[in-house]
């Protein structure tokens, strides 16, 4: 090999047919038709200049790619290199269209081993990422298959490349490079004898793609978490307490925050004014004040331009007492959540009942999902969450000593690790003397992570001082949740054995 002073990138020019043509014919010795016609060429060029280009090395013409975009819903699945062309005039090729199709790449036999080809690709998939594509596709080649194809079917093939049994030089690499084969095409490419005329429909996905929509304002990908740690206190009445409440609203959206997250049973203390019954019957007065309190949040929301998760509160239904809570978006929207697992306490002094709703929310700062207390202990629930797309779990929570803390904060660790997500708890402190039930409490709020290299190595993002009244700011970065699913040290959801189990809701 010769010495190579340079290794350049550049789109392809008309200028380089000559040598294109002739570096073709050296790549592509196994087809008949090796090489595109001048005319071919000059037409990939005019309609998609930015999808062909070569690489150079000593200012010679290493390998290249082509491209086009193709409105990809347009095809079947099991289409021919024919169609996907418009039979070679690239009249499939469209401005509007969601898919990187390759039409071509190659690397000269003299270059090859210098990992050329993973430049051509990287070019394609920042391309793709510019243009906001769904992905990359194309049919790959298997031209080592006819050597195997009287004693095992091209998808047995596909299966003993991939645990590295057969050799495939292109299979294998189209795999090393992120791509996962999608189905088996027949009778792709015409003449292809090496394959047998099969091809493999590879697929690359954008991560980073989002659905275009008409939305004055895009969802946020740095969001502002504002975590309150709530410190149990006497209150004369409800107005007083919701002061305290605007109090919070305000410091943390002071702070620009795109969350405000309130603890379970944040209104304990107007229990005060109902010592003197039953604690069954307090919890009940309680929850005549649900309905007033979700309005001034919703208005607060409104007025601070913030999501407020309020925490929870009991509340009944059809006689039955329930605890529950409400996001209320700075929109004016609001949607109610439901505890499912109420703790034995709830159930043996209150009498309370477990809910059955469990759903993900969407919000302008990407899918969240809510979880209290209780809840974080019971790994199904954020799996079928993390299934539903939630980048942010939001876990209020009220425990009373360190034990039921520590449960509460190892679960909700293992559920940022295993679901892929980040997951924000916040607590109660302090004490409420004069509240049967609700004398002490424990807690420390803090923003969980993933453990991977682009996240803290402990996987904590922040945390608060433990026992005491204050907020807690952290930013989180939804675009590394992304690349983590792709790309990540391990890929806890999609490493997931199928085969052998499912999770689903009834």
């Amino acid at each position: 090999m010769q010495n190579i002073e340079n290794v350049e990138l550049s789109f392809l020019s008309l200028d380089d047919y000559q040598e294109l043509k002739a570096a073709m014919i050296d790549a592509y010795t196994s087809l008949a038709d090796p090489y595109w016609e001048e005319h071919q060429i000059e037409t990939l060029i005019n309609k998609f200049p930015e999808g062909q280009i070569v690489i150079k090395v000593n200012d010679h013409i290493a390998g290249c790619a082509l491209s086009i975009r193709v409105d990809y819903d347009a095809f079947e699945e099991a289409h021919t290199y024919n169609e996907i062309t418009g039979n070679d005039t690239f009249n499939t090729h469209t401005s509007y269209g969601d898919t990187l199709y390759g039409i071509d790449v190659f690397i000269k036999a003299e270059f090859r081993g210098l990992r050329l080809g993973r430049r051509l690709y990287d070019y394609r998939k920042e391309l793709c990422e510019r243009l906001n594509l769904k992905g990359i596709t194309f049919g790959g080649r298997i031209p080592n298959y006819h050597k195997y194809a009287d004693k095992i079917s091209p998808k047995e093939y596909i299966e003993k490349v991939k645990r590295k049994e057969i050799h495939d030089p292109v299979l294998n690499f189209q795999i090393s490079n992120d791509f996962h084969p999608a189905r088996i095409l027949k009778g792709y490419l015409e003449g292809d004898n090496g394959s047998n005329d099969y091809a493999v429909l590879l697929k690359w996905s954008n991560i980073y793609y989002e659905k275009p929509n008409k939305e004055t304002v895009p969802t946020k990908k740095l969001v502002r978490l504002g975590l309150i740690q709530w410190q149990m206190r006497s209150y004369k009445n409800l107005d007083e307490l919701m002061e305290q409440v605007e109090y919070f609203v305000d410091a943390v959206a002071g702070y620009r925050s795109d969350f405000a997250l309130f603890p379970e049973f944040f209104n304990a203390p107007l229990m005060a004014e109902n010592n003197h019954i039953s604690e069954p019957q307090a919890i009940r007065e309680l929850a005549k004040h649900t309905e007033t309190i979700v309005q001034k949040f919703t208005d607060l929301a409104i007025s601070y331009n913030i999501n407020i998760i309020t925490g929870s509160m009991p509340e009944i239904v059809d006689d039955r007492l329930y605890n529950v809570g409400y996001l209320c978006r700075r929109d004016g929207t609001k949607e109610r959540f439901e505890k499912l697992h109420v703790t034995p306490d709830e159930v043996k002094v209150w009498g309370m009942e477990g809910g059955t709703q469990l759903k993900a929310f969407d919000t302008d700062c990407g899918k969240i999902g809510v979880l209290v207390c209780y809840d974080s202990e019971f790994p199904e629930l954020s799996r079928i969450l993390a299934d539903d797309g939630m980048d942010i779990l939001f876990v209020p929570f009220l425990t009373d000593t360190q034990n039921g803390y520590s449960r509460v904060r190892a679960c909700s660790q293992a559920r940022a690790i295993e679901n892929e997500c980040y997951v924000a708890i916040a607590g109660g402190v302090g004490n409420l003397p004069k509240v049967h039930n609700m004398d002490i409490q424990y807690a420390q709020s803090a923003v969980f992570t993933p453990c991977d290299f682009a996240f803290p190595a402990n996987g904590v993002k922040a945390e608060a001082t433990p026992n005491t009244e204050m907020i807690l700011i952290a930013d989180v970065d939804l675009y590394l949740l992304k690349e983590l699913h792709q790309f990540g040290s391990v890929k806890n959801l999609k490493d997931r054995r199928t085969d052998l189990f499912e999770l689903r809701k009834r």
